[in-house]
């Protein structure tokens, strides 16, 4: 099949008469309509994935499903929510079939760029006189959609992966559709948490709608509009400036994944960066084909990762806007692991956009080492739990991300336990919360002593962490990056690579990889293990000082400094 390019909507204006000052006050008030959506969200969710780990994306859109703000959230579903709007707009025929007070929902993988568990809902929003201006859109993670478990990691087609919903309103002129709804909640296992979910969700379109509304009003229609265009012309400029200083060329970043949840085989993929001037593109026509497993990315989450590795390095720490991304191109081929077409399994999309985009800056890395990190953790390592509390009869679920090491860049140490980059500004659950709201106790939570990667600049630790079931328990893992470690940059070493460990009640264990529903019963323990950051540079070239500092602090052991660091001990330390 042919490749299909992908640019943002629009291009330059050559420059907009608005006056900056009044620019730079919609340019905030912008960003914060979408950062009082995130709040009110976050105040009135049910479910812990969302006011705990912040597992949603929320962003405002003008008329033509141009990006205006966004509230920083889930970065990968930040960058999918426009095709969110496309895909409802096309089932359901069209922006004239819309009226003021409908919401939308939408999560059919192909279009959302997401497994259907992220479900998008979205708000049109109209002026009091009926003009249509633009759109409000959330995607949160439903803790369950009636796929064959609450989360899945061997799923082999998108029917197995949860029930969809193409773009049909579940409210119209601001009344609950109640036979949409009601159907929402029969295919859920969960229905008390979706339902709160839901909720939460339309207070954060309403508000961010009336706050969208609010700033056309104060300044009026057509001076907002000018005002918009010069915003995403600045926005525009700042990123084309960064690209002309990547040397013109062709680079090649080489990725793997472990398996595809079906076989045991790893799954070489390759993603080639071109940059030609102040544009760049990124070209998956070479990815392989469709997978029979579930890591199969959307091309939305594709277009996503591609933009999210380069605007945070090229943004200057501007909110993103469609603006940015006009420098940025994406080349996919329909059918290929990158680019999955119905009914080809979705559901682990996440881990694949994730290596994504560190084999993107891997590219790089051969144009300007200096500009990106060594390879982190490579993964959230994602554990989804379920079961039945045994005092109450009640149905649970929770579900995280868990934090890695961060590689090292030039002059710079990487960051310790952090969520990975495609998935920033989502949390970890506090250890509290945690105890008291699910039926465990967490005897370790800790940073991995060793586990970073040595270097001039070494890699991040990453983390220990030890689940110990007071209740039997189901858990879905998706544990990634467990069979290759992360590469390094300019002789810097290798970090541990991530793996997870079933320990029995009777003293023995297993390897756990990516598997949907085992049973962790009571007494059992479930042991994480998240990868750290690779190095950065030689080894020899760290200040000894450092290589103390790290002993000190327990980041490192004297074993490990004495291979990694001789050079520190020369003085007979």
């Amino acid at each position: 099949m042919e490749s299909v390019l992908y640019k943002a909507v629009g291009t330059s204006t050559g420059g907009s008469d608005a006056d900056p000052i009044t620019t730079e006050v919609i340019r905030h008030g912008l960003n914060s309509a979408a950062e009082q959506m995130k709040l009110a969200l976050i105040r009135t969710a049910f479910s812990p994935v969302i006011y705990e780990i912040y597992d949603f994306g929320i962003a405002i859109y003008d008329r033509d499903i141009r990006l205006l703000a966004q509230a920083p959230s889930l970065p990968l579903f930040m960058g999918t929510m426009n095709h969110c709007v496309q895909g409802s707009l096309e089932e359901l025929g069209g922006e004239d079939e819309l009226e003021p007070g409908d919401i939308l929902l939408y999560n059919v993988p192909y279009g959302s760029g997401s497994h259907a568990q992220d479900a998008a809902m979205i708000m049109p929003v109209f002026l009091d006189d009926g003009e249509l201006v633009g759109y409000t859109t959330v995607k949160g993670h439903w803790l369950d959609i009636g796929a064959i478990a609450p989360y899945c990691a061997d799923t082999t087609d998108v029917f197995q992966e949860g029930t969809m919903f193409p773009g049909v309103k579940i409210y119209s002129r601001g009344e609950l559709v109640k036979d949409i709804h009601r159907t929402v909640l029969t295919n859920s296992r969960l229905p008390k948490f979706v339902a709160g979910d839901i909720n939460a969700g339309v207070v954060s379109l309403r508000t961010g709608a009336a706050g969208l509304v609010r700033l056309i009003e104060r300044y009026g229609n057509g001076v907002f509009k000018e005002s918009v265009e010069r915003m995403f012309d600045h926005g525009e400029d700042i990123v084309r400036k960064y690209f002309e200083n990547i040397p013109d060329g062709r680079y090649v970043g080489e990725g793997v994944m472990d398996n595809n949840g079906i076989t045991d085989e790893l799954v070489p993929f390759e993603i080639v960066v071109e940059v030609d001037g102040s544009t760049v593109r990124f070209d998956y026509t070479d990815a392989p084909e469709a997978s029979e497993g579930p890591i199969n990315v959307p091309i939305a989450s594709t277009i996503a990762a591609s933009r999210i590795a380069i605007s945070m390095l090229a943004g200057a720490g501007e909110s993103p806007h469609e603006g940015i991304y006009r420098p940025i191109e994406v080349l996919s081929r329909p059918g290929s692991m990158f680019h999955a077409e119905r009914p080809v399994p979705v559901f682990l999309y996440f881990s694949v956009a994730f290596a994504a985009v560190e084999v993107i800056y891997n590219a790089l890395a051969k144009a300007m080492p200096r500009a990106v990190p060594a390879c982190s953790g490579g993964d959230i390592c994602v554990l989804v739990w379920w079961g039945t509390r045994e005092e109450t009869g009640e149905d649970w679920a929770d579900a995280s991300p868990h934090p890695v090491g961060q590689g090292g860049r030039f002059g710079e140490d990487g960051a310790n336990a952090l969520i990975h980059i495609g998935s920033s500004n989502t949390q970890f659950s506090p250890t509290e919360t945690w105890e008291m709201r699910n039926p465990w106790l967490l005897d370790r939570v800790e940073l991995a002593t060793d586990s970073c990667g040595p270097g001039e600049y070494r890699g991040g630790l990453g983390t220990d962490i030890s689940l110990h079931m007071l209740e039997d328990s189901w858990v879905t893992s998706a544990v990634e990056r467990s069979k290759t470690p992360p590469w390094a940059l300019e002789g810097g070493g290798e970090a541990r690579p991530n793996s997870a460990l079933l320990r029995f009640a009777d003293g023995t264990s297993r390897k756990l990889g990516k598997e949907t529903g085992t049973l962790v019963g009571k007494g059992m323990t479930l042991e994480l293990f998240c990868g750290g950051g690779s190095g950065y540079g030689s080894p020899i070239d760290r200040n000894p000082a450092a290589v103390l500092e790290d002993l000190r602090e327990g980041y490192i052991t004297e074993e490990h400094a004495r291979e990694h660091y001789p050079h520190a001990f020369e003085d007979g330390a």
